[in-house]
């Protein structure tokens, strides 16, 4: 199954936030930003890349359930919900 360019777009979205939070959080840590905001900092990071995870995979369900003999089985989407838990 290949996902087109209108289905990745939210995950790469999300995916550029987090890239940037990141730089952030670096950037917070070189300039000796206290533990709670670099914290909060990584914590967004973290849930940023967690619903990029789940965009990917929502699509990735609706590509399966749009093509029944796509790449993916209920498992294989089980798994990777999981992954993400």
């Amino acid at each position: 199954m290949k996902l087109g360019t209108a289905e990745l777009a939210p995950t790469l979205h999300r995916l550029r936030r987090a890239q940037g939070q990141l730089e952030a959080a670096v950037r917070m840590l070189e300039e000796g930003r206290s533990c709670t905001d670099v914290v909060t900092q990584l914590s967004a990071v973290s849930k940023a890349l967690d619903r990029a995870g789940f965009t990917l995979i929502s699509s990735s369900l609706e590509q399966c359930l749009v093509s029944p003999d796509g790449a993916l089985d209920k498992n294989d989407l089980e798994k990777l919900f999981l992954s993400l838990a």
